[in-house]
């Protein structure tokens, strides 16, 4: 199966009246079924993403759209929807269950829609963690940043590299909202959120949606896609009373690599789910991409350097975090780059791409956590 559209609804940070959730998210499906050279009447299956689409569901979207489909489906499951869904997806049209499938994910994030999102986001959030009062997920993630920084003796200097090299991609691209260059000496001085998160370990609420068009190789117009070698994921990897500092990655990474028939090494492109720069360390590790269990070294000789083609787009830290979108972001980036559309940031020969999701913070962290393998086609 193939990845052969994507495209994205623009980020921004104050969205007018008429981008509403249901708006942003029609805008990328259209976007990315032209971008498949496809019309919307091709499409007969459906999966959607959205924490503010309610009261709505993927079938009243769907409906507006005009589409007529065979199969259809709703993820609920934050930064590891978009993975869940192209699972979901890839199988659907290998069962022929389904011969175009389009995959879309976003929201209208504005600050109260953000406000209410992480004061209720789950019942223990609502009733243990609102009260005490601790906002949203950036305590939680402090607390697992500390314990990274004790495990491996790093400093907020060493995890600068992450968003400092990250807007060097952003200001590349046009669609991220944040692309001023940004230095050590600013992420330093940056605001406390939650010590030792600053203002700039912290990804900005934007509005904006998402959208891939999977389908097989004999429906591509010219040739240019991203092929699925190996999707999977596992939900409630542990019974959240761990440290936090692995993710459900560790367990399925190995068989996915061996599935695509590559390694680490191997890959191009990364796009690893980066809501906090802690969560993209501990997810390389996850998938053996620090073999010698030094992640110091991995950021200043690989990705301070700007030798690792890390989050191209300027990951969700610069372009912004659209809610649902979170996680769909970054495959629409690896498309992008594996068929050679990135423009600017255009990584040279990209042919194997991998993407992570991670989310679904049920009380400490997330708890699911997926990959994806591409590979670039022809």
């Amino acid at each position: 199966m193939v990845v052969a559209g994507a495209a994205e609804s623009p980020y921004t940070r104050h969205p007018a009246a008429s981008r509403t959730t249901p708006a942003v998210l029609v805008d990328a499906v259209r976007r990315a079924v032209a971008d498949a050279g496809l019309e919307l009447g091709a499409v007969d299956g459906f999966a959607v993403s959205s924490f503010t689409l309610r009261p709505d569901h993927a079938v009243d979207l769907a409906w507006r759209m005009g589409l007529r489909l065979r199969w259809i489906m709703e993820d609920t499951n934050g930064g590891a929807s978009a993975l869940n869904m192209l699972q979901h997806a890839v199988r659907a049209v290998r069962a022929g269950d389904a011969e175009v499938v389009v995959v879309a994910a976003g929201d209208r994030m504005t600050g109260d829609a953000f406000a209410a999102l992480v004061a209720e986001y789950n019942t223990a959030t609502r009733d243990h963690l609102t009260p005490l009062p601790m906002p949203g997920p950036n305590p939680l993630f402090a607390m697992l940043t500390q314990r990274h920084m004790a495990r491996h003796g790093l400093g907020r200097a060493d995890y600068a590299h992450i968003p400092i090299a990250q807007r060097a991609w952003a200001a590349l691209n046009p669609g991220a909202v944040y692309r001023t260059p940004l230095s050590l000496e600013e992420y330093l001085a940056a605001p406390a959120v939650a010590p030792p998160l600053h203002r700039f370990d912290c990804v900005p609420p934007v509005t904006g949606a998402d959208a891939i068009v999977v389908t097989t190789r004999d429906r591509l117009r010219d040739g240019a896609a991203a092929e699925v070698l190996g999707v999977g994921g596992v939900i409630n990897h542990d019974d959240q009373t761990g440290d936090g500092l692995s993710t459900g990655l560790a367990q399925i990474a190995p068989e996915l690599w061996s599935v695509a028939g590559i390694g680490p090494a191997e890959v191009d492109v990364w796009s690893v789910y980066d809501d906090y720069p802690v969560m993209v360390l501990i997810q390389l590790a996850d998938l053996g991409f620090v073999p010698d269990g030094d992640p110091r070294r991995l950021l200043a000789e690989r990705i301070g350097a700007g030798r690792l083609p890390l989050n191209t787009s300027g990951g969700q830290l610069s372009a912004g975090q659209a809610g649902a979108a979170a996680g769909l972001h970054g495959l629409v980036e690896a498309v992008t780059q594996l068929r050679g559309r990135a423009d600017r940031r255009q990584v040279e020969r990209a042919r194997f791409a991998a993407v992570t999701g991670y989310g679904m913070v049920l009380y400490r962290y997330g708890a699911c956590a997926n990959l994806a393998i591409l590979e670039r086609v022809p």
